[in-house]
Order: structure tokens, then sequence, then C-alpha cells
């Protein structure tokens, strides 16, 4: 399996100021003064941790480990790492701003909504993910995306980090999709 760096932090950086710029545009078009934010394990919380500094969010960031909530963990195995989620404010009537670093099934963002649930009832949540590929399972789709870039079938994208970050792509090129 070949690996190669496809971006490197400031290229990364830059892309999430582009996202922290739609982010806040998106709030001020919905009217949503004061959002929470939550990332996900792991990736999702480095790009969370610099979109919520740039967006000078006062509410603490939440910060989600969805391994007990995934539907597959019994083909694929429970994550060694599993970290505790911690989220440090009320979700009920919450607008949450939820990260990811790389979307593609769709299934982690739906195991990371049944866990927000499990908190309390949200009055929204705003998708953010810095990569989005083809493979969807779920009709989950983001409503910021920093990056879409052309993958074949056999490619995988994956950040790297904290620092510094990194986006490794693995596998062997092949079929990409028209897009």
């Amino acid at each position: 399996m070949s690996k190669r760096i496809f971006m490197q932090q400031d290229a990364i950086l830059d892309i999430v100021q582009g996202m922290a710029r739609l982010t806040r545009r998106h709030l001020e078009d919905r009217k949503i003064p004061d959002p929470a934010m939550i990332g996900i394990h792991t990736g999702g919380v480095w790009i969370a941790e610099r979109l919520h500094q740039l967006l000078a969010i006062d509410t603490p960031l939440g910060q989600m480990d969805i391994s007990f909530y995934r539907d597959d963990f019994t083909r694929i195995g429970m994550n060694p790492q599993v970290k505790p989620s911690r989220i440090p404010f009320e979700v009920e009537d919450r607008h949450i701003i939820l990260v990811d670093d790389v979307i593609q099934s769709g299934r982690t963002i739906r195991a990371a909504m049944n866990e927000i649930f499990d908190f309390g009832r949200p009055a929204s949540i705003t998708l953010v993910c810095l990569i989005e590929r083809s493979g969807r399972e779920l009709p989950i789709q983001p409503d910021i995306m920093g990056l879409e870039p052309p993958l074949g079938d056999e490619e995988h994208i994956r950040l790297q980090g904290p620092e510094p970050l990194m986006l490794e792509i693995s596998g062997q090129p092949g079929n990409r999709e028209d897009r």
C-alpha cells in the first residue's frame, strides 16, 4: 500500500480559515448568535480547536469519542484508544457546530448525532468537515466543507497530527469518479 503526503499544515490551515469564514456567514444567515462546538476524536477535535479559536466562541469546546455509538464496531472492532466524551455545556436547545475531519459514509456523523441526543435535544446541528469524499451510505451532507479531493475507490485520506497537521493518502490510485 503506497502512502503519500497530500497536503502540509500551512495549506490545511488556509482551508480551515476559509471554513471559519463560511461558518461565520452560515451562522449570521441563520441568526445563530451563541453556538457551541463539538469536535469528533481525533482529527475533528484538531480542526475544531482551530475553528473554535478563529470563530471566538465563548463556550468551551466539546470533544466526543463516538466509538461506542458506531453501528459497525462489531465488524471493525473497538478502537483501542477510546477517549471519554467531554461536553462542558448544556446541549438542550443549543445550536451545535459539529466538526469532523473526513466525511465518507456518514456513519461517524450519525453516531455523533446519536450521542449528542443522549445529552439533550439541540436546537440545530451545523456539520463542518475538512474533507468530503464519495462513498456516502447515509443521507448526511456537511453544511460547510473545506475540500473535496478526487480520490480513487481504493484510496483513503487521513488527517495526521496534531502538530504538524498533514493530510495523507494511502492506497492505490485507480478509478476516480467523475465529479
